[in-house]
């Protein structure tokens, strides 16, 4: 897998856990990242609401295509659907 380039803030309860034990609760979390911030997680979890066609769109390639761009067109809006 992949190393991510990111910066955490891990706050412990336990003063005594040893430096493999951080590494390996921090290599956990990246895992766990990593997973959550995929493009497949992403498209499950939302949805485009298209209010000029009155539509509600789920395909993951206009998904992805609407997540790079900067700019939505007026009434046209990523939900979340949770």
């Amino acid at each position: 897998m992949k190393t991510s380039n990111r910066d955490l803030l891990v706050l412990l309860k336990d003063e005594a856990m040893t430096n493999q034990a951080i590494e390996h609760e921090v290599e956990q979390l990246n895992d766990l990242l990593f997973h959550a911030e995929s493009t497949d997680a992403f498209c499950r979890a939302n949805e485009v609401i298209d209010m000029n066609k009155y539509k509600v769109l789920q395909d993951e390639k206009f998904l992805v295509q609407m997540m790079y761009q900067t700019e939505l067109k007026p009434f046209i809006f990523l939900c979340n659907k949770n």
